[in-house]
């Protein structure tokens, strides 16, 4: 008579699927979901290296993706912030819209958290310009009278491509504007999103303006 097989006992899991691990990284996600809506940390694994520190544990090991910190932070915003949230979304997105218009020789695309609507007070205003060169933009600002600063931008593409943009940032009524500037043949590809890895969402005026106007969805 053959040996019956053994069958597996309840809740038995391998080494890679340990017993606290899911809970782990729901805890790093909750954390790194504080710190970005009250300390104004923007970089989702700036937020997660020191959220993993602050438990205590490896940066390396148990982290979340960046769409479960994203979820938790929307969660966090509604569950403290639901008011506060709402009426500064309102504002960013107005804001958008008039820098865009402001822009509109440069087919400004909004990006970003004010586009899917999950902000806290140290989001900025995202915008993806089209220029034959970066220099417009600065002329162009300089000829507004715009003080900015330069940077550059670093986004993925498919492939695991990652590519590097300039950018120039400057400030309108109190709120941070970040312009990434793309060339013509660049504008063709859309970048892939930092939050689940998809091609991003991109907003023109006339979306962010249904937005604002409540008539709309991102």
């Amino acid at each position: 008579m053959g040996t019956k097989p053994r069958t597996p006992q309840a809740g038995h899991r391998s080494k890679s699927q340990a017993p606290g691990t899911d809970e782990l990284r729901r805890q790093i996600a909750a954390h790194a979901a504080r710190i970005m809506a009250e300390e104004g940390v923007r970089d989702f694994h700036a937020a997660k290296r020191k959220a993993a520190a602050r438990l205590g544990l490896p940066e390396t090991k148990h982290l979340p993706g960046n769409d479960e910190v994203d979820s938790a932070l929307q969660e966090y915003l509604r569950l403290f912030h639901g008011r506060r949230v709402t009426q500064g979304l309102r504002r960013l997105r107005g804001l958008a819209a008039e820098a865009m218009r402001f822009l509109a020789k440069f087919e400004p695309r909004l990006v970003g958290p004010v586009l899917s609507g999950t902000v806290t007070s140290a989001s900025a205003i995202e915008l993806h310009l089209t220029a034959d060169s970066p220099e417009e933009i600065g002329f162009w600002l300089q000829d507004h009278s715009i003080p900015y600063e330069q940077a550059d931008r670093r986004l993925r593409f498919g492939g695991d491509r990652h590519e590097t943009f300039p950018a120039y940032l400057f400030t309108a009524d109190g709120v941070a504007v970040e312009l990434c500037v793309f060339d013509r043949r660049e504008a063709r590809e859309t970048p892939l999103s930092p939050v689940d890895g998809k091609p991003m969402k991109r907003a023109n005026l006339r979306e962010v303006e249904n937005l604002v106007n409540g008539s709309g969805e991102p």
